[in-house]
Formats: C-alpha cells, structure tokens, sequence
C-alpha cells in the first residue's frame, strides 16, 4: 500500500488531506440527495422548524413560539407559509408576524420593509394602525447618540404623524403623540450639539447663528433656556472657553413618558 501511494503521490508533492476527502463526500451527498445545500450541511447554528406542514399547523407553531419569544423558529414557520401557501387563510397573518419576527429580533431594516409591504398590499385591513406604528417604532429605534446621523428622528417624526393623520383615535395615539415630542426633542439636542462644536473649535459666529435657529424653531424645548444664555454670553462677547459639560450636558433621547400629558389621561394611568 505504501508503494502504490508513492507511486500516486510522489514524495515531492504534497498529498491530499482529510478535509478535501470530506468536502468530496459532502459534494456526493449534495448530488444524491438533490435538494440539499452547503449551507443546510455546515448549518450548526440551532433547530430548524419543522416546516412540512400543513399551513394551520404552521400557523399555531409559529404563534406558540413567537409568545414565548422564539422568534427565530417562528418566523420559519411563518416564512414556509408565504412560500408555499401565499393563498392560504392563513397568509396575511403569517405575513405581518414575519415582520413581527423581525422588528423583535432587533432588525429594524428588514421589518421596516416587511411593514411597508404589507401596507401596500393590504391597505384597508384593519391592523393598519398598528402597522404603521410598527413602521414608525423601527424608525424610532435607530435614534442614536445626539453626535450620530439623526435620520432615525425624522423619519420616526413623520411615521407617527402620518399614523396620527390617518387614525387621530387609536390605541397607539397617546403614545404616538409623546414619542414624537421625545424625537423633537433629540432633533433639538442634535442642534445643540453642534453649538458645542463650533465652540469648541471658536467658530463663534456660527455658534450664534445656530442658537438663534434653535431658538427660532423650537421654542418651547427644554433646552431652550440654556440656549439663550449661551447666545446672549456670545452676544456680549464673552464666550466659554472650559466647563463645556456644564452648558451641553444631559444631550441625548429623552424618554417619551416624560412627554405624556398626565391631565389627560384616566385615574388608573396616572399612578
């Protein structure tokens, strides 16, 4: 045996090594069984749903696992029933818990465009306005850090307004309102923030511009009784040099419960 492998593999060659004996087999096995793949036989990362099944027995897996959180597992479920049976009575749920999946497993893009297309396709069902404060909440949840791109705030902004628009007496109303005041209210800290650069790198005439600005168009934030003693120093010409954290402090997303009008709400809230 160890002459008929040298005479194979010459001792100055390099000879095969296990690995490609086992990529070999594995690519076998791809060609009999037909419908496998090299993910499916390198996937180790968990369970897979059982999905051949029929769409009501999906459907009931599906919602089991999503209630206690398996969102993973439930949005196959769900995902078997959009493709292979879109015209079952139990499609258009499947459908909107598949973006459900998504918007609770953190992947606020991808529910987006879930939302979105289920909205399209479905605009009178009568779920619409939690939909649209779905698409709103995924926009909302990208709101980061006041130094960071605020697109996330306007974007919630005008979703929660079109939601409100659209259905002034809802469920989400309240919430809506007050989520849009908190966004508001990053927007204008997002201003402020570049106030403290201009400072920073002495671009006092800038610093003032934008305070007067901020003042302008958003006159009743909470920030705005800083930003007028910071503009009147500047007007005076006597602008801070150190003790920044004083003036720019507490910039950040506020809560939106901050922003709830408690007079309107029944006893049993106000606790």
């Amino acid at each position: 045996m160890r002459l008929l492998t040298q005479k194979i593999f010459p001792a100055h060659q390099q000879r095969p090594s296990y690995f490609i004996y086992f990529l070999g087999l594995m690519l076998l096995l791809i060609s009999l069984t037909g419908c496998a793949t090299i993910k499916d036989l390198f996937d180790f990362s968990g369970k897979k749903a059982d999905v051949h099944l029929p769409p009501e027995t999906l459907i009931a897996k599906g919602l089991d696992d999503f209630n206690v959180g398996r969102y993973d597992m439930a949005e196959q479920y769900f995902t078997e029933i959009l493709d292979r049976h879109p015209f079952s009575a139990q499609a258009i749920l499947a459908e909107l818990k598949a973006a459900d999946c998504k918007y609770y497993m953190g992947k606020n893009y991808e529910a987006l465009v879930l939302y979105k297309q289920f909205e399209d396709r479905h605009p009178t069902n009568e779920i619409m306005p939690y939909v649209m404060y779905q698409k709103a909440m995924c926009n909302y949840n990208r709101i980061d850090t006041v130094d960071r791109d605020p697109e996330g705030a306007v974007q919630a902004i005008q979703d929660f307004t079109q939601l409100l628009k659209a259905y002034p007496v809802s469920p989400y109303t309240e919430e809506a309102t007050a989520r849009i005041k908190a966004a508001k209210e990053f927007l204008v800290n997002h201003e402020y923030f570049i106030v403290e650069f201009y400072l920073r790198t002495e671009k006092y005439k800038e610093a003032e511009t934008r305070l007067r600005y901020i003042i302008a168009m958003y006159p009743d934030a909470k920030i705005i009784p800083r930003a007028k003693d910071l503009l009147a120093k500047l007007e005076e010409g006597k602008p801070p040099h150190s003790g920044f954290a004083e003036w720019f402090s507490e910039l950040s997303l506020p809560s939106w419960k901050n922003f709830i009008d408690r007079a309107e709400l029944p006893p049993s809230k106000k606790k």
